[in-house]
């Protein structure tokens, strides 16, 4: 079988080989919920079989490399660890790679692009809908960054996830700022005029 070109690997391959990084032999449960703790705040969250596929790929490449344990109940499991080449290979990545710019798909504007086709009021109640999504994904960062900050070798992790902080209070500001515009807009009776 052909070897993958390591130059070729996808983004979310570095993310999953970044979470073997932190020195710990982890089961690909594990790096799902490393994933789910940190990087969905900024990243992604992937399925279990996304961090497998990307987990094999790592070890065809030669970047991680994978055991059988047992668990302390007994059972099987295996763990992945980072080698010292993926090691090199995460920090060329990490300090090299071009810097994409980030991707936003933002479904409560693409409903509000569309808000000719809707009412005024079901507008309003998916704002407030994103808004409460909003409030919960700053709470829950919010804990995360508070358990991050308790280990001194997360500190770049406790960075970023002060970031998605101020992100989540900025989605939740924004939301503010459209319900007002909404507000506005049913004011000045321009829906109305455009219909």
């Amino acid at each position: 079988m052909e070897r993958p070109d390591p130059t070729k690997l996808p983004a979310t391959a570095w993310a999953v080989l970044g979470i073997l990084a932190f020195g710990e032999e982890l089961t690909g449960y594990e790096v799902r919920q490393w994933a789910d703790h940190v990087l969905r705040h900024f990243y992604w969250s992937p399925a279990m079989s996304q961090i497998y596929s990307e987990l094999k790929r790592l070890e065809k490449v030669g970047y991680a490399v994978s055991r059988a344990a047992v668990s302390d109940d007994g059972r099987g499991k295996r763990v992945y660890g980072i080698t010292a080449s993926g090691e090199a290979a995460l920090a060329e990545w990490a300090g090299r790679a071009p810097v994409e710019p980030p991707v936003l798909k933002h479904g409560p504007m693409l409903r509000a692009w569309l808000g000719h086709l809707s009412t005024p009021e079901r507008l309003r109640e998916q704002i407030l809908e994103h808004r409460a999504d909003t409030e919960r994904e700053l709470a829950e960062a919010d804990a995360s960054r508070e358990v991050a900050a308790r280990f001194p070798e997360w500190a770049y992790p406790e960075l970023t996830i002060r970031w998605a902080t101020r992100y989540y209070a900025a989605q939740r500001d924004l939301a503010d700022r459209m319900l007002a515009d909404l507000a506005e807009l049913a004011e000045d009776g321009r829906r109305e005029e455009s219909a």
